[in-house]
């Protein structure tokens, strides 16, 4: 039975990437987290399947697959691999994202294509040391110099930073307060004076690394200013409403493995006499889990289908980013206490859950941020 609604096209693309999933990735999921190495191999054939460019058009080497086909994808890689599904986000629904609405066709046609063919990964850079969930206090500056900006400052936490070849990012070009200021350019990793920090080393998604972009009068072709000067801040936010459903889609997919996980072990797992699921201690969490995430699941399906319709989503989007993030993490807690003291050791994957799924509440927009943007779009701002 279709419970969810799917379209003959997005069931059979869920299914395929469910057993791609299940078959190359989660056999390499736990080395993927003890060795903290980016899985290069898994990105080639993802690239190969197209998942690398899969929402954008065939004409930009893309796969052309709508929202919901998106969010599925992003949910079946990410229950295999929260640290898979961290990096293929930022690279198909940031840094593409960004080039692709908002870029000009030579810019879609140089950096783009290379992006959607696996030729280069994507990062993403907005958030600056003293900025945080305060994304307009842009401080990294580009002033015009003849036909290129100068650009100085540095960016932080930006997923695939050590491995990624394009770069999008925001500096700030005028003196205009707040976000008027601040406009997005596009680069590539050997421009001189960028330079990519040591991997940071993180709680979670271990494989998916981060670092800090430093920029020490980086000269970039004006050509590469997306859009108009002044514009970067509205970019990077419809960037960011259209990119939470995917962050939830990611939460709920780790929740998913947490929730899978805890019910395969209650089953087989005996305490005096009986597999610890007949115990209402075991049953009552799962069965809220079960049902947050279904809620979280229906959520971004709504929103997905809102965006596919080209309708205002900021306040499903933060809706389903919030709820799914929350879920996902009660659900890998729940099941960190199910699995008792096999829980806390690295020979489970539920511990790994547990650390990759808080990523999810602090990611694309804090948990605050997002119950933030929900009270703006209900009562107005004051």
């Amino acid at each position: 039975m279709n419970r969810y609604g799917l379209t003959d096209t997005q069931r059979e693309f869920h299914e395929s990437v469910r057993r791609f999933a299940d078959t190359r990735i989660v056999p390499l999921a736990a080395r993927i987290d003890e060795t903290d190495e980016f899985p290069a191999d898994l990105f080639a054939e993802m690239a190969e399947l197209g998942y690398l460019g899969a929402p954008y058009p065939p004409e930009y080497g893309g796969a052309g697959a709508d929202t919901v086909m998106v969010a599925l994808l992003l949910e079946e890689v990410s229950r295999a691999s929260g640290a898979v599904g961290s990096s293929l986000n930022a690279h198909i629904s940031l840094a593409s994202s960004v080039l692709y609405h908002h870029g000009t066709e030579a810019q879609r046609q140089r950096h783009l294509t290379r992006l959607t063919a696996g030729k280069a990964l994507g990062a993403f850079g907005l958030t600056e040391p003293g900025g945080g969930s305060d994304a307009a206090a842009c401080r990294t500056r580009a002033v015009r110099d003849g036909d290129h900006y100068v650009v100085t400052g540095s960016k932080v936490f930006n997923t695939n930073g050590p491995v990624a070849g394009i770069f999008v990012i925001t500096a700030r070009t005028s003196d205009a307060p707040g976000s008027r200021g601040v406009s997005a350019f596009v680069l590539e990793r050997d421009a001189p004076g960028f330079t990519v920090g040591t991997p940071d080393k993180k709680h979670g998604v271990h494989g998916s690394p981060t670092a800090t972009l430093h920029f020490d009068g980086v000269r970039v072709p004006a050509e590469n200013l997306i859009g108009r000067e002044g514009e970067g801040f509205r970019q990077f936010a419809q960037t960011l409403d259209r990119g939470r459903i995917n962050v939830a889609a990611l939460a709920l997919g780790i929740g998913q493995a947490a929730l899978d996980a805890a019910v395969a072990y209650a089953r087989q797992r005996e305490q005096f006499g009986r597999p610890i699921a007949a115990y209402q201690g075991v049953q009552f969490p799962l069965a809220e889990a079960a049902t947050e995430l279904e809620a979280a699941r229906l959520l971004i399906l709504n929103a997905a289908r809102m965006a596919d319709a080209e309708m205002p989503i900021k306040k499903e989007a933060a809706m389903a980013k919030f709820f799914a993030a929350e879920a996902a993490l009660r659900a890998c807690g729940s099941a960190v206490e199910i699995f008792g003291g096999y829980g806390y050791m690295r020979e489970f994957p539920v511990e790994r859950y547990l650390r990759d799924a808080k990523m999810c509440q602090i990611g694309e927009g804090t948990s605050q941020i997002q119950r933030l943007i929900i009270a703006r779009e209900l009562l107005g701002r004051f």
